[in-house]
């Protein structure tokens, strides 16, 4: 492999590796699509949080479509503040902190939910029924230890992470600010929902569900309408005309024949036209 081989292949690798980096951010915006969709769809449906739920073929498809619902949650919001943290400030490190613990602790208890519980509904009904009579706020028969206040500490990052989190993104103005006016005005009345019965309480998680699908679906179309400018014909023959670049098979065969030109050192010269088109884009 001769040099400008060498040269060539960094160059793509260089090139791969910006194109991840910004792939990686778009498909956390689609995770919190997803997970916003099933957070939402699921609450009207849900099998009521009662020992005889546990063993119901319903009770078997919801748990585990949550389960999976928590853990993209938790890289939508890692997308959603990657892209802002420049401009979030320490008001969206809060927001995306607590959301994040949040989270975080609600993988645990769905995943007992999907996995433990089933198993134990007939073995130790006693104890199944005291983690549901936690999750549905009710007072738990026996002793659960630290689970209770586990649970109900997961309720004060939820709101206060939403309402932080929708108000650093409305600052930040780089996605959509309608949909992160959602996010915060539905976290701070979260509290309002448990006047209301437990059924009922669900579908308060409806409009922060909504919510972060919005903010998902702003991240993941500005980065797809990103990447669609750069690859415009229009951009490619700008940067053409301007001498940003060369085609690199023509440079290579002047490379062949010893004839000297100015693109010699053709990845840095790719580089620099990359970063300047990706700074363009990012100006718009």
């Amino acid at each position: 492999m001769t040099s400008l081989d060498t040269d060539y292949y960094h160059s793509k690798m260089e090139s791969n590796m910006k194109i991840t980096d910004s792939t990686l951010i778009r498909w956390a915006g689609l995770a919190a699509v997803a997970a916003g969709v099933i957070f939402a769809g699921i609450q009207p449906i849900h099998p009521p949080d009662v020992l005889a739920s546990v063993s119901t073929d319903a009770w078997a498809i919801i748990t585990p479509l949550k389960t999976v619902m928590a853990f993209l949650f938790l890289l939508g919001i890692t997308g959603i503040y990657a892209r802002q943290a420049n401009k979030a400030g320490w008001l969206g490190l809060a927001g995306f902190f607590l959301l994040s613990l949040c989270w975080s602790i609600q993988l645990a208890f769905i995943f007992a939910e999907a996995f433990i519980l089933p198993p134990l509904a007939t073995v130790a009904p006693q104890f199944v029924d005291g983690i549901l009579a936690v999750v549905s706020g009710q007072p738990a028969e026996g002793n659960l230890g630290a689970l209770p206040a586990l649970f109900a500490l997961a309720g004060i990052p939820y709101m206060l992470g939403g309402l932080l989190f929708g108000i650093a993104t409305i600052r930040a103005g780089i996605l959509s600010r309608w949909a992160a006016g959602l996010l915060a005005v539905a976290s701070i009345l979260t509290p309002l929902a448990t006047l209301l019965p437990h059924a009922t309480q669900r579908l308060a998680g409806i409009p922060v569900g909504l919510a972060l699908a919005w903010l998902g679906y702003a991240l993941w179309s500005e980065r797809r309408a990103a990447a669609a400018e750069l690859g415009s014909p229009q951009l490619r023959q700008s940067g053409a005309k301007k001498g940003r670049c060369k085609p690199y098979g023509a440079d290579r065969w002047l490379q062949q024949l010893s004839v000297p030109t100015p693109y010699q050192n053709w990845s840095q010269k790719r580089k620099d036209f990359c970063q300047r088109t990706t700074r363009y884009v990012q100006a718009d």
